[in-house]
């Protein structure tokens, strides 16, 4: 990997040229978390000494404090999409982070060395924040409010943007509109029922039992066992929008059947990435946005509706309202265990064997 280009990185004001100059020749290598080949949590290597990649014009270097275990780092370390990353491996995982701005490219307007910052990248971002150093774009970064700790906004970003995403990009949900969040105890989950308050919806979720009390102390009104109930029996009503994070036929079945006409079913499980899996990028990815458009037709004549797949993407104004939201306490994603970074295998196999309720989350020191 090449250094810093020092031409691209502004010095702190008050902070000796020579000294800075210094540190940031030190930057060139970090430690890390490394997926060198698909696998089970046994596969990530913790690692110093690796390469740190220039820092772009537009471009952030974060001293990390913390960042989340997502489900989809899970599926990345397992293989899901090997028809993008396969080629680059090792890669580093992790798509949230909560740190401190350590250096800023030339062209960075609005963030400082030594701000507190939060964020999260696109999940198709090539060098993940599992490593004591990460590289965002100043859009996709934000100030961290005081009133949270490292630890509790690394939770936020990336399952309150694919939330948005969906709730308020896609759907447009509107104050006084009915929405049911299939799977609604996990973070994304959770997320969008507090996004969804926010603007003034009525909220219905299914989780599990362990889940309940985090629904309803999100705002949900509704929250059904779906492990205990019969959840057709429980929804009585129509709804102008379900969330589906499942994504799995009975849960399409389930959330296209209970919408008004004109609603919106956004499942997080769309079939881009394993159909460019399984065919390669082109092809692949031509099926699916043909299976897509099949599905969408077929909805709307059927039913009436609107299917969309829902990917999260970086979005400034998204993130400033998240933001605002957080630090007046109304978005919250608990953490329930912190790992330091040396023991990502272990917080994998912590998450994925579904041990916690809330977020799993490593602490770098």
């Amino acid at each position: 990997m090449r250094r810093h280009g020092l031409q691209t990185l502004k010095t702190a004001t008050d902070f000796p040229v020579d000294v800075w100059i210094s540190s940031v020749r030190r930057l060139s290598t970090c430690s890390a978390v490394l997926v060198t080949r698909f696998g089970g949590p046994e596969v990530l290597e913790y690692r110093t000494g690796v390469g740190l990649p220039d820092v772009g014009p537009n471009e952030v270097l974060i001293r990390t404090r913390a960042v989340s275990v997502n489900p989809l780092d899970l599926r990345m370390r397992g293989g899901y999409g090997k028809s993008l990353f396969k080629p680059l491996l090792p890669i580093v995982l992790g798509r949230d982070v909560s740190g401190e701005v350590s250096a800023v490219g030339n062209a960075v307007r609005h963030l400082q060395i030594g701000e507190e910052v939060f964020g999260a990248l696109h999940p198709t971002a090539i060098r993940g924040t599992y490593s004591d150093y990460a590289i965002l774009a100043e859009e996709q970064l934000i100030r961290k409010p005081a009133s949270l700790s490292h630890v509790d906004a690394a939770a936020i970003p990336f399952a309150a943007l694919t939330a948005w995403r969906a709730l308020r990009s896609t759907a447009r949900i509107q104050k006084g509109q009915k929405l049911l969040i299939i799977g609604g105890g996990g973070s994304v989950g959770l997320a969008a029922i507090y996004l969804a308050k926010a603007v003034g919806c009525y909220v219905a979720v299914t989780c599990g039992q362990r889940s309940t009390k985090n629904v309803k102390e999100a705002g949900a009104e509704q929250a059904i066992d779906y492990t205990s109930e019969d959840i057709r029996e429980q929804l009585k009503d129509r709804f102008d929008a379900v969330l589906d994070t499942i994504g799995m036929p009975e849960t399409e079945s389930l959330g296209t059947n209970v919408l008004k006409r004109g609603g919106h079913y956004l499942t997080l499980q769309g079939e881009i990435v394993s159909m460019a899996d399984k065919y390669g990028l082109v092809a692949g990815g031509a099926a699916a946005a043909a299976k897509l458009v099949q599905k969408q037709m077929q909805y709307r004549q059927s039913h009436g509706i609107e299917y969309w797949w829902s990917v999260m993407r970086t979005d400034s104004e998204a993130l400033e309202e998240i933001c605002r939201l957080a630090s007046e306490g109304r978005l919250k994603v608990p953490v329930e265990r912190t790992f330091s970074l040396a023991d990502a295998a272990e917080a994998h196999r912590e998450r994925e064997g579904k041990k916690t309720v809330g977020k799993v989350v490593l602490e770098v020191e």
